[in-house]
């Protein structure tokens, strides 16, 4: 008995351990099988992922081949863009001299660029400039050259605005002896042909697609413009050149987006843009830091805000307000949700390009080299470039309507959501602290400069009285009709 029951408690505890042991093993199966399924999936994740990131390179390319295939002939035979088909904002981001030859090398090019980079005073820097044929570009130029500096521009001329204006910007900086090489920021072997060519000690980068409401439009535009084309000249400017140029860049006032706090300063946050544009320009902030950090480029930022003034751009308010006006044509205003006026810091485009120049002569050298090593921290900086006193909107038409002596046909709807912002304020201690920036023009005087030349310009009959005062009657009423349809070819 004793015998059969200690076999019997032996036979069972037996039977509880290979119980015990095949629960454990197959709890053990079960979760190797787990573990294999997981590390499956996550392999099938790792290869869809790069298999989508593959055919969006694959449709960017094949939509898209003017920025990644473009082939220039850098020899004196000329220039060849890559063909591509003609969809409607494609010509935003291709030269607009893809359909033409132009001429890029060769002993005759590579001596006008020299000439036209060489400083004619001592101690004068040497500029790229890009987007020369631009407004702020233009007018940094004219400034960069009076002072005996080297300057050569870049421009791609595209059709956001009527080209026939930029290329009256550069008919005029031929004048003054800048030359402005026709090509694109995201040409990689023009821009360093021209580093090749004249050793710059700095890089004015101008060059972007501007506008808030288009990128609902072009976003592709955007970000070839404003994220790959900056990469595209800091990539130049960090690898190639040698030794490396400082680099000063155009931000902008939108990337405070949805802040509320006034006046707009660079310590208040900018992860809120409400617009693509915007978005783009913060990204293009995000990179600067990147190519400071591991290159030890010198890159200074500038937060532009509302520029205004003498051949300025077609699109912006000021602008085709004057056009609406002399057109007789609805001006369109926007009030906030709150039925408060929308109100902007115009800034008149001398106070920018002062800001403009000084940055450029305080933006430090860079400390990096083309084998990769750098000597230690090069200068990072971003400042607002602004004029410190927002203006109702309603203002500024006030005083245009003063100015042209016709009043507008005024029609107040309410701000859409489609990225612009109630209001901008900006805080200029910063640019003032360091570089001695104070701007001085008030709105009066700077639209009655910016009136003085569109009725120049546009070959309009309006008598300039006194004091800028116009009366209805100093219209020719004969000319009336031709003078819209002057205006009007502004924006086409």
């Amino acid at each position: 008995m004793p015998s059969s029951g200690i076999t019997a408690v032996d036979a069972a505890a037996k039977g509880m351990k290979l119980e015990r042991y095949a629960s454990g093993g197959a709890l053990l199966l079960r979760r190797a099988t787990s573990a294999k399924l997981v590390s499956a999936s996550s392999h099938l994740l790792f290869r869809a992922t790069v298999l989508a990131t593959l055919a969006l390179v694959f449709l960017f390319t094949l939509h898209y081949p003017s920025l990644l295939s473009r082939s220039f002939n850098l020899s004196a035979g000329g220039a060849h863009p890559s063909s591509s088909s003609a969809a409607s904002h494609r010509s935003l981001l291709m030269s607009s001299s893809s359909s033409s030859s132009a001429s890029y090398g060769g002993a005759a090019w590579e001596k006008e660029i020299r000439r036209s980079a060489r400083p004619s005073r001592d101690g004068g820097i040497s500029v790229l400039v890009t987007g020369a044929a631009g407004f702020v570009g233009t007018h940094c130029s004219l400034a960069l050259k009076a002072r005996g500096d080297g300057v050569v521009g870049l421009d791609n001329f595209n059709s956001y605005y009527d080209p026939s204006l930029k290329r009256a910007r550069q008919a005029l900086l031929s004048t003054r002896g800048v030359a402005v090489v026709d090509a694109d920021i995201n040409d990689t072997p023009l821009l360093e042909k021209l580093f090749d060519v004249a050793a710059f000690t700095h890089v004015l980068h101008l060059a972007a697609q501007a506008g808030v409401r288009y990128a609902m439009e072009a976003p592709q535009a955007y970000v070839a413009s404003n994220v790959a084309g900056l990469v595209s000249v800091l990539e130049v400017a960090a690898k190639h050149a040698d030794p490396q140029p400082a680099v000063v860049w155009a931000s902008s006032s939108s990337v405070y987006g949805l802040n509320t706090d006034a006046p707009f300063s660079e310590e208040h946050r900018t992860d809120r843009p409400a617009s693509l544009y915007a978005a783009t320009k913060k990204a293009g902030e995000a990179i600067a830091h990147t190519y400071n950090h591991i290159y030890g480029l010198s890159v200074t930022g500038l937060r532009f805000f509302t520029v205004y003034g003498p051949w300025g751009r077609p699109d912006m308010a000021y602008f085709f307000f004057a056009r609406s006006i002399v057109a007789g044509e609805p001006v369109t205003l926007f009030r906030a949700a709150d039925g408060s006026d929308a109100r902007r810091d115009f800034t008149y485009i001398d106070d920018v390009v002062k800001g403009c120049l000084g940055a450029l002569d305080t933006a430090g050298k860079s400390t990096g080299s083309r084998s990769g090593k750098k000597s230690g921290p090069a200068p990072l900086r971003v400042y607002n470039l602004g004029n410190t006193s927002p203006v109702p909107v309603t203002r500024m038409v006030a005083i245009l309507e003063k100015l042209l002596g016709k009043k507008a046909n005024k029609r107040i709807v309410t701000m859409p959501s489609n990225g612009d912002v109630p209001f901008t304020h900006a805080n200029v201690s910063h640019a003032a602290r360091d570089f001695g920036y104070r701007p001085t023009t008030s709105l009066e005087a700077g639209l009655r400069h910016f009136v003085d030349w569109f009725v120049q310009y546009y070959k309009l009959d309006v008598k300039i009285a006194k004091g800028g005062a116009r009366s209805a009657a100093d219209i020719k009423p004969a000319k009336k009709k031709k003078a819209a349809a002057a205006v009007m070819s502004a924006s086409s």
